[in-house]
């Protein structure tokens, strides 16, 4: 779909549903939000996920505003849901009325509620943070809101593109989210003007005091999803190869993977599941040496941040937003083969260089710690994104 088509069919679909939009006016103007606020944040949940907490470190940075979160999709788990009960904060959570397709007027209903809420406040700002909501808020609010979107994947350009008249600052987690973007608009036909309104900015990060880990074997280990895209079947080929040759190395996984490893991996693996525990997880990036990650397609997952500002080795393919961020052989290793099979050699190959090379193994981590002081600090991340919400 090009923008001339998606503009088309966005103007379509709000005449359309511009009655129950305007019903819900009328009805926000009558039910007034018990609470004033200037600031509007809508995220999906609050589900585990890197662009979750980054959701909740961006409302930690403006507490003292007393923004509005407001919830509209129905949660999975809503396991980091304790992230977001901050002091000055409120949560209003309407999935229930949004996200249900047997109730589908309701959605139209409720973005007339919400735009009105925001409408009756002096100088309003949107913030979305992942939320297909948010879009189909923003063509209601009036125009002095300061709209601020935040993008860790392009993945919804199709449907996002129709909104870009709408939004002041489209914020992108990665370098190569930003580039992507640019290049969607180029080839989608989207006026030259709206190019400024992209941005990249760094997620935040605790960087603790580093601590060296003496390990008998070096820890490899996985953290995240069990998605396709993870291909966590190519680190369990990795392991199964280096446990045949005998290598002085040990694999964990954190995360749903389980059945993705096959039994007799398994084995001399340690699987650890979902970890919801703070101090557990903490303490297994600790233990570890290296990072694994053999992704098809990434943004720049938060625990890659996380582990370079433990001191710790990054082994990934260089797809995405990460070799922005890990220079080969400089702050980390990258593996460049996009062949699977070629994937599992070379991976193969990088971590046996880094069971015979201690002092290599040092000065990567040494590296990948001193970027993420320079670049993940919490102070630099609040300011950025005070700066761009206008407080």
């Amino acid at each position: 779909m090009n923008y001339k088509t998606a503009i088309l069919k966005r103007n379509i679909e709000l005449a359309g549903m511009f009655p129950f939009v305007l019903l819900g006016k009328i009805a926000g103007k009558i039910f007034k939000l018990k609470t004033r606020h200037r600031i509007f944040l809508f995220f999906p949940w609050a589900d585990i996920g890197g662009s979750i907490k980054v959701n909740a470190d961006i409302a930690t940075c403006i507490k003292n505003e007393k923004p509005l979160i407001i919830f509209t999709k129905k949660p999975r788990n809503n396991e980091f849901r304790h992230l977001f009960d901050i002091e000055g904060v409120r949560i209003l959570d309407i999935h229930k009325y949004v996200d249900n397709k047997a109730l589908h007027f309701l959605n139209f209903f409720f973005r007339g509620v919400l735009a009105s809420w925001i409408n009756a406040v002096e100088n309003p700002v949107v913030f979305g943070g992942e939320s297909m909501y948010f879009y189909k808020i923003v063509p209601h609010v009036k125009k002095e809101t300061r709209v601020v979107e935040l993008c860790h994947l392009n993945s919804w350009f199709n449907f996002s593109q129709s909104f870009i008249k709408y939004i002041d600052f489209r914020i992108f987690s990665s370098p190569q989210i930003k580039r992507d973007m640019e290049n969607l608009y180029k080839k989608s036909g989207v006026p030259v003007k709206y190019y400024q309104q992209l941005y990249f900015v760094d997620n935040m990060i605790e960087v603790p005091e580093l601590i060296e880990v003496k390990n008998d074997k070096l820890e490899v280990v996985f953290v995240g999803r069990g998605a396709a895209q993870k291909r966590v079947h190519l680190i369990a080929a990795i392991a199964k190869r280096l446990h045949k040759a005998d290598a002085n190395v040990h694999f964990s996984f954190v995360g749903d993977v389980e059945e993705i490893i096959p039994d007799d991996v398994k084995q001399y693996c340690t699987l650890y599941g979902n970890v919801k525990e703070k101090n557990k997880v903490a303490d297994i990036y600790q233990r570890s040496n290296v990072l694994i990650l053999t992704s098809l397609f990434e943004g720049l997952p938060i625990v890659v941040m996380e582990m370079m500002a433990r001191g710790k080795v990054i082994l990934s393919t260089a797809v995405g937003g990460i070799p922005d961020y890990i220079e080969d052989n400089k702050n980390g290793l990258l593996i460049t083969e996009t062949n699977e099979d070629e994937i599992v050699t070379k991976g193969v190959e990088k971590i046996q260089s880094l069971i015979e090379n201690e002092q290599l193994r040092k000065d990567l981590g040494h590296a990948a710690y001193a970027y993420a002081q320079k670049h993940f600090s919490g102070e630099v991340f609040c300011k950025t994104y005070r700066d761009f919400l206008g407080v």
